[in-house]
C-alpha cells in the first residue's frame, strides 16, 4: 500500500465522503446554517427588532412571509436572527458537556484504582436517574437565565457522554500498546492524548455530534418553559412559545421555529456521521480475599536465592483474581544473564500471566504477590528501568503498536521519555533500530502507520521498540504465532542475532516446542499454574521426567515420523484457576498416578544436574517403578 501523509490521507477522505448523497446534504445543510448565523443579524436585525402597531397579529402575506407577533415585528425575522443565539448557546452547552464528559471517561484509565472506581459508580448513578429530571433539577439549581439553562443542558449532557467514554477507553486500556506505553513510563496526560483518544475518536464525534441535536432541542425545551432565555434577548425555543397561543389562527408562526430546531438536529447527526465515515477507524461499542496461602508448596529453583549470575529472581510468585482463583501458583524460577528460557505448557497453564506478572502488567483486577521479585539486584515491582532494560514483545503485533500513531514516532516514544533524546534524536535512533531488525526502506516504513507493515514486518517493529533502550531481559509471547513458516524463521532467526548482539537473556512463551528446541537453552513447563519441570532444552525429546512433558513432546511429530504413528493424547482436561486441590493437579489426567499422587501435591525438585521435577514417581528413575519405567524405555528407544 503506497505511503500517504495523515493530514492528506484524512483530507482525502474527507473529499470522498463529501461527494456522497449524505455528505453532500451534510455540507449543505451546514453552509445554510452557518450564513444564517452570521448573516441573519446584520441583514435582519433591524426588521426582527422593529414594532409596528399598525400590523399587530397579522397572518401570512407578502410583506410579512410568517406574519407578525403581538407587537407588529416580522416572525419570519425573528426565526432567522434567532439563529445565531440559539447556535451559540447550543454549542457552549456541548462543549461542557462533551468536555466534562471526556474528562470523566477518561479519568478511570489513569487515576488511581479506588477513585477511579468512584468515578465509574458516580456516572452509572447518574446515567440511570432519568434524564429529564436531572435536567429540569438542574435548571432549577442554577436558575432561570440562558447562564442557568447552558450550564443545566451541559451538566446533563456529561453522564451519557462519559459513560460512553469509559467503556471505549476501557476496551482501548487493555491494548498490548497502550500496556507497552505505561511499562515505557509515559505520562498519564501524554497517555490519554497520544493512546488513548485518538482510538476512540470516530465514536465519540458521533455521539457528540448527535447529542448537540438533544441538546438544542433541551435547550429549546427549556426557553419554551420560560426556564431558559429571557426577554429582551429570543432563541427558538421562546419564538415558539410566544406563538403557540395562536397555533390555530396562524400555524405557519407556531410551527417554524420548531421546524427550525428539528432540522438543525438532524444536520447535526448528518455532520456526525460524516466525520465518523471520514475517521475511517471503527472502535468497538468487594475488596479481594487474601490469595490462596499453599505452605510448603511454592517452587524454589536449584540455584541457591543468593546465587550469582541471575538477572530475574522471582520466589513464590502468584496472580489471583477475584474470588481467589490463582491462574499462577507460586512458581518460582531464575533467568540467568544472556540465557534463553522456554517456557512451554497448554494454553491456560499460566505462560503468559507469568510474563505479564514479571513485566508488572497483570491486567486488573488480577492481583500480583510474591515473596521475591526482583530484576538486575532491583524490585521489580519498583524499577523505572523497565522501560529500556526489559523488553516484551506481545503475541499479536497490530494490537501492541497503536493504529494512530506512526511506527516510528511509536518507537521514538521511548528514547525520549528515557533516554532524554530530542524529538529528532529519538527519530533517528527509531530508524536506526527498523533497520537493525532488517526492515528495508527503513526511512519511508517509519513514516507509515501499522496497518501498512505485513505481519511479519509489524513482528519486526515490535522487536525494533524493545532494542529503543538497552533491554537485558527480552519477553516474548507467542511472537511466531499466526505467522507463516518462511516468516517465523526469520523471527527466530532475528531474536537469535538480537541476543547474540545485545547480550540480553529472552524469555520465550511458546506452545510449539519446535520453536522453544530452536532458540531456547532451557526449558520450563507449566501445567496448572505450576512450573512441572525445568530441564535443558537437549533432554526434551529423549529425557523429559515428568509424564506430562512426555506427552507435549509425543503430541508432536517430526520429520522422522512414520505416518502411521498414531500420536500422543492427554485426556481430560487441565483444571480450572479456582479448582484446586491437596494432590498433584496432573494426577487426573496421568495413567501413571498413584494414591500419593491424588493425596499430596509434589515440590519442583532436583532430579539431576540443571534439572528440576515436581513429580513423586518421574520417568526414567528408580522411583518410576515398573510401568512408567517401561514406557521411558519405549520412548527412548523410538526417539
Amino acid at each position: 500500500m503506497p505511503h500517504h501523509d495523515h493530514d492528506s490521507s484524512l483530507r482525502h477522505r474527507l473529499g470522498r465522503t463529501l461527494r456522497t448523497p449524505i455528505g453532500v446534504t451534510a455540507l449543505a445543510a451546514c453552509l445554510l446554517v452557518a450564513l444564517v448565523a452570521v448573516l441573519g443579524p446584520v441583514l435582519l436585525g433591524d426588521r426582527a427588532a422593529r414594532i409596528d402597531t399598525d400590523a399587530i397579529n397579522q397572518g401570512s402575506s407578502a410583506a410579512h412571509l410568517l406574519g407578525t407577533d403581538q407587537l407588529g415585528r416580522d416572525i419570519a425575522a425573528r426565526v432567522v436572527v434567532a439563529t445565531r443565539l440559539t447556535l451559540r448557546l447550543t454549542l457552549l452547552a456541548a462543549v461542557i458537556g462533551v468536555g466534562g464528559g471526556l474528562l470523566l471517561g477518561v479519568a478511570p484509565a489513569v487515576v488511581g484504582r479506588r477513585l477511579g472506581r468512584l468515578i465509574t459508580a458516580t456516572v452509572g448513578v447518574l446515567v440511570a436517574f432519568p434524564g429529564l429530571l436531572f435536567l429540569l433539577f438542574l435548571a432549577t439549581i442554577f436558575g432561570v437565565g440562558s447562564t442557568g439553562a447552558v450550564l443545566a443542558v451541559g451538566l446533563a449532557m456529561v453522564p451519557p457522554m462519559a459513560r460512553l467514554v469509559q467503556n471505549l477507553t476501557a476496551s482501548v486500556a487493555g491494548s498490548d500498546y497502550v500496556a507497552a506505553a505505561r511499562i515505557l513510563g509515559v505520562g498519564r496526560f501524554e497517555l490519554v492524548v497520544r493512546h488513548l483518544l485518538p482510538n476512540i475518536a470516530e465514536p465519540s464525534v458521533l455521539f457528540a455530534t448527535q447529542a448537540t441535536g438533544g441538546i438544542l432541542v433541551a435547550f429549546s425545551g427549556l426557553s419554551f418553559l420560560g426556564l431558559g432565555v429571557q426577554p429582551p434577548q429570543y432563541d427558538w425555543g421562546r419564538l415558539l412559545n410566544e406563538q403557540l397561543n395562536r397555533v390555530f389562527v396562524n400555524p405557519a408562526a407556531a410551527l417554524a421555529p420548531g421546524a427550525a430546531v428539528v432540522l438543525t438536529g438532524l444536520m447535526f447527526g448528518l455532520a456526525g456521521e460524516v466525520l465518523a465515515q471520514a475517521g475511517g477507524r471503527r472502535a468497538p461499542q468487594a475488596p479481594e480475599p487474601a490469595p490462596e496461602q499453599r505452605p510448603n508448596t511454592h517452587q524454589e529453583p536449584a540455584a541457591d536465592a543468593d546465587g550469582d549470575g541471575a538477572l530475574v529472581r522471582a520466589r513464590d510468585l502468584r496472580v489471583t483474581f477475584p474470588g481467589g482463583r490463582q491462574a499462577v501458583r507460586g512458581i518460582s524460577l531464575d533467568i540467568a544473564r544472556g540465557e534463553a528460557v522456554g517456557l512451554v505448557g497448554e494454553s491456560g497453564s499460566g505462560k503468559s500471566l507469568s510474563a505479564l506478572a514479571l513485566a508488572d502488567l497483570v491486567p486488573h483486577p488480577g492481583r500480583v504477590t510474591a515473596g521475591t521479585l526482583r530484576f538486575d539486584g532491583h524490585d521489580l515491582r519498583d524499577d523505572p528501568r523497565l522501560g529500556t532494560e526489559l523488553a516484551m514483545v506481545f503475541q499479536d503485533p497490530m494490537a501492541s503498536l497503536n493504529p494512530a500513531l506512526r511506527v516510528g514516532r511509536q518507537l521514538a516514544e521511548v528514547a525520549e521519555v528515557h533516554l532524554g533524546a530530542s524529538r529528532a534524536q529519538g527519530s533517528a535512533r527509531a530508524v536506526d533500530r527498523l533497520r537493525a531488525v532488517r526492515i528495508p526502506a527503513p526511512e519511508r516504513r517509519a513514516r507509515q502507520r501499522p496497518h501498512e507493515f505485513s505481519g511479519g514486518m509489524r513482528q519486526r517493529a515490535v522487536i525494533a521498540m524493545g532494542l529503543m533502550g538497552e533491554p537485558k531481559l527480552i519477553i516474548a509471547d507467542e511472537p511466531t504465532t499466526a505467522l507463516d513458516v518462511a516468516v517465523q524463521e526469520q523471527v527466530l532467526d532475528l531474536l537469535a542475532e538480537v541476543r547474540e548482539d545485545s547480550g540480553a537473556a529472552l524469555l520465550l512463551i511458546s506452545h510449539d516446542l519446535a520453536v522453544v528446541a530452536q532458540v531456547c537453552e532451557r526449558v520450563l513447563v507449566m501445567y496448572a499454574g505450576r512450573i512441572v519441570e525445568d530441564l535443558p532444552v537437549t533432554a526434551l525429546l529423549g529425557g523429559a521426567a515428568h509424564p506430562y512433558t512426555r506427552a507435549l513432546v509425543g503430541a508432536v511429530p517430526t520429520m522422522t515420523t512414520d505416518p502411521g504413528t498414531e500420536l500422543a493424547t492427554i485426556p481430560g482436561r487441565p483444571p480450572e484457576p479456582g479448582e484446586t486441590g491437596g494432590g498433584c493437579p496432573f494426577a487426573p489426567r496421568c495413567e501413571h498416578a498413584r494414591e500419593r499422587c491424588h493425596e499430596t501435591a509434589p515440590e519442583l525438585s532436583g532430579c539431576g544436574p540443571g534439572r528440576r521435577v515436581a513429580c513423586w514417581f518421574p520417568v526414567g528413575t528408580a522411583a518410576a517403578g515398573g510401568p512408567v519405567a517401561a514406557t521411558s524405555h519405549a520412548a527412548e528407544a523410538t526417539s
